[in-house]
């Protein structure tokens, strides 16, 4: 289960920590900006402006989108993360919630042109990340799409070999997803790799 404690100490210094992992090109945080970026311009090559940012954390990519005037909907458990946050988007409507427990009642009766969930499915095990992005297919508009960005990979072998290479700093806590597993569930998906160890992952209805 989730601890917000955590991620509330880790709140301030949560921008940085993922800068030096991203300059050193290591685990987990590898390709990390080319990841935002990637879901930034396939939202913005697409119809629509309504967006549900799940696991928000320091809103680094809803602010930008939230400045380019999409409507921004966001959940996250950190009380911290989503005060950093809603300083830098005072008009989005940020909720507090975790979202190993599903979505809160006032996101199930919207819809939206795009969900994102970027670094925060990896705390759902497989069986549940399937199970959530099928809840998340449902919330979608006619053309939507649900865009994953996180540590992920092809295959399992491709996850042992940077698991072996990482040594301790290898998060044994994370589920990251394996597209190979994803497959037979959703036959359609698409999968952008970015790094040695990160990638886009695309669901439609």
């Amino acid at each position: 289960m989730l601890k917000s404690d955590g991620f509330n100490l880790w709140a301030n210094a949560y921008d940085k920590s993922v800068n030096l992992s991203e300059e050193a090109n290591e685990y987990p945080f590898a390709g990390y900006k080319d990841v935002l970026g990637t879901i930034y311009q396939i939202i913005k090559k697409g119809n629509g402006n309504k967006i549900l940012d799940i696991g928000f954390g320091t809103g680094i990519l809803s602010k930008k989108l939230y400045d380019d005037g999409c409507d921004i909907y966001g959940i996250d458990f950190s009380e911290k993360m989503i005060e950093i946050a809603k300083s830098k988007m005072p008009n989005a409507a940020l909720i507090q919630y975790d979202f190993t427990k599903g979505l809160p009642d006032s996101i199930i009766n919207e819809t939206f042109d795009f969900i994102i969930c970027t670094y925060a499915i990896h705390h759902l095990d497989h069986p549940q990340q399937v199970a959530f992005i099928q809840k998340l297919l449902q919330l979608l508009t006619k053309n939507g799409a649900v865009l994953i960005g996180d540590v992920a990979f092809q295959t399992q072998n491709e996850l042992e070999k940077c698991k072996k290479e990482s040594g301790n700093l290898w998060d044994q806590d994370e589920v990251y997803p394996i597209i190979d597993q994803f497959k037979a569930d959703f036959p359609n998906m698409e999968y952008q790799q970015i790094s040695f160890c990160s990638g886009v992952l695309i669901f439609k209805q």
